[in-house]
């Protein structure tokens, strides 16, 4: 994300700001920043005595400006970072009539937090890098708090990565590290590891523990650091299902059958319905051409050739019948018109539909 490099970049400058609003849904920048400042805003001696970590459940407005309005101690500045501030119930007030009405019953009566702590953003104390950190949501841009915070502060705002973003993500990061990762290697990472950019650098700093810098991570070591297979996994069985390769399809099917639990239907299904929607997009295609489908299609090259295989042998009237069965099946899974429940039946099952 270019505005975290913003930050990242002017911090490693030593241009400090004196407040940073960091939210949203994706922590991994969040913690990205957060914990650079915690580790290289003061020299080590200097943050037994000018670091402050507060948490929001513990913490409010007042207390937070008390703190903020301290001076360093033998030192340039003084850190204080706000871990869980979602947890500061002043940050969870909405911009509508109740904000307005706290207002008028404040103005003749002393300052509420919430207006303190707008005095404060407008003032701030230059020796002091407040740093809040604001998960797994977004602020109410409507209140007064976070009208204030985007005009006088740091103010930035994280979003999940969508799925087709991933796998780029998943490959820039590598490169970054001075790796290289094929694009089916990328799309099994980002399979079983999903979204959470956390996680996902986390098990790629102990999958490159033991491969020298500039080597290509290759599908067998995913396999035998992370646990992925690399031949029963969900991209092999829609490449498999693609390809109307009916015997690879069913065994991967009664594999996953086999091992439910590391393999659930809802997660399957999921990712069948993409990649069907893909073929179904590359129908109407006006330009089919590699780059300009995988464009269209928001999709690695690589993957262009098998997306038009499995075009050739689906075509809309089988795709419409496709739909259904997913739909029809996912709700299966979920105990709809299911008194069995056995998700590995049903997987077997809907496999053998799609193929004949």
């Amino acid at each position: 994300m270019k505005e975290a490099e913003k930050i990242l970049l002017d911090l490693k400058r030593k241009i400090f700001k004196p407040v940073y609003f960091l939210s949203g849904e994706e922590s991994y920048y969040i913690d990205l920043i957060s914990d650079y400042i915690e580790n290289n805003a003061l020299e080590e001696a200097d943050r037994e005595f000018n670091q402050h970590i507060v948490y929001g459940k513990d913490a409010d407005l007042a207390s937070i400006i008390s703190l903020s309005k301290q001076f360093p101690m033998m030192s340039e500045y003084q850190v204080i970072i706000v871990k869980e501030a979602q947890g500061i119930k002043e940050f969870n007030k909405s911009g509508g009539d109740d904000e307005v009405e706290e207002q008028k019953e404040n103005s003749s009566s002393k300052q509420s937090g919430t207006q303190n702590f707008a005095s404060y953003l407008a003032n701030p104390v230059p020796s002091t890098i407040l740093v809040i950190c604001y998960k797994h949501k977004t602020i109410d841009k409507r209140s007064a708090i976070a009208k204030a915070l985007q005009k006088n502060a740091v103010f930035f705002e994280t979003k999940k990565l969508y799925d087709n973003q991933l796998q780029g993500w998943i490959t820039d990061y590598i490169k970054g590290l001075n790796y290289i990762i094929s694009p089916k290697s990328a799309f099994l990472l980002a399979e079983f590891l999903g979204n959470d950019l956390s996680k996902i650098t986390n098990e790629v700093a102990k999958l490159v523990i033991n491969i020298k810098p500039g080597s290509e991570i290759t599908a067998d070591q995913i396999q035998n650091q992370i646990g992925i297979s690399k031949d029963y996994n969900v991209f092999e069985l829609q490449d498999a299902i693609g390809s109307k390769d009916v015997l690879k399809a069913n065994r991967i099917a009664n594999y996953f059958s086999d091992n439910i639990k590391d393999n659930p239907n809802v997660l399957t299904l999921a990712t069948l319905y993409t990649y069907f929607c893909k073929i179904l997009k590359y129908h109407f295609l006006s330009d089919k051409s590699k780059f300009a489908a995988a464009g269209a299609l928001g999709v690695n090259p690589f993957f262009i050739d098998a997306i038009a295989k499995g075009a050739s042998y689906y075509p809309t009237t089988k795709l419409k019948v496709i739909f259904s069965l997913l739909k029809e099946y996912d709700l299966k899974s979920k105990g709809v018109n299911n008194n069995s429940f056995d998700q590995g039946a049903l997987l077997k099952e809907l496999t053998f539909k799609i193929l004949h």
